[in-house]
């Protein structure tokens, strides 16, 4: 018979996640239900215990109750920066990836020399100072209206997938792609999904793992800024003035 802490943290796992008997059964293999591993009659296979460890990223050891960690991160899901850009001064600079370098960067992500032949800067800023900021330009229309194409978006590096806001809008570095999107988590997976605001574009799912750099955006810098009234700003300006004018005379 399987020894108790396992059955438990097994139980564990599967309400934690928030499946059913037959749905936990199904997605680890095993015939119809997880009840006989559950009440002790089954012993918990290899093969359970593998695609726990695949799908779910469960430490073994945690499982028979001879380690405290739960979940084993795989080096592949590190999303912090790989290569860490530095001026001649040895101070941390950010470095500008614009449309055509974002195609290559997830080939070149750890190439050091590679990012000597992007621009960089320093932002004398306060919001800019102890973090990790890169900036990125937008490709395309999948974040209309927030983003335009072209415009570039400074982000700061994201320690960890846990710390994703469904909220925030993030620079998402594939194996194969520079993305710009929102990332909610689905319940019941370890998945996330990518959303455009654009909707003609649907989201689309992802594991952990496909994940090299994430990028939190704090910031755009965009050109061509107009006003788009028939009056024109400076229009509005001095009206304005012609208004604060009046106001201290009278």
């Amino acid at each position: 018979m399987e020894n108790e802490v396992t059955i438990k943290r097994f139980i564990e796992i599967r309400r934690d996640l928030g499946y059913t008997q037959a749905e936990f059964a199904a997605l680890l293999g095993v015939s119809n239900t997880t009840a006989d591993i559950e009440r002790g009659r089954t012993k918990l296979s290899g093969k359970v215990v593998s695609e726990l460890l695949r799908q779910f990223k469960i430490n073994p050891l945690w499982l028979f109750g001879e380690s405290n960690q739960q979940y084993l991160e795989s080096s592949n899901t590190s999303v912090i920066p790989k290569v860490v850009t530095v001026d001649s001064s040895e101070r941390e600079n950010m470095v500008l990836v614009n449309a055509k370098a974002a195609a290559g960067y997830p080939q070149n992500i750890q190439d050091t020399t590679w990012y000597r032949q992007l621009p960089a800067f320093d932002l004398p800023i306060p919001e800019f100072r102890n973090a990790t900021y890169r900036g990125f330009q937008v490709e395309g229309d999948s974040m209309l209206p927030n983003l335009k194409p072209g415009e570039w978006v400074l982000a700061k590096a994201v320690e960890d997938l846990k710390d994703v806001n469904p909220n925030k809008i993030y620079v998402v570095v594939l194996q194969d792609a520079v993305l710009v999107k929102k990332i909610e988590r689905p319940p019941n997976t370890q998945n996330l999904v990518l959303i455009s605001l654009n909707e003609t574009y649907p989201p689309y799912e992802i594991e952990p793992y496909q994940i090299q750099e994430l990028w939190q955006v704090s910031s755009k810098i965009t050109f061509g800024v107009d006003a788009t009234t028939e009056n024109g700003l400076l229009r509005q300006l001095q009206q304005s003035m012609e208004d604060l004018k009046k106001q201290l005379k009278a």
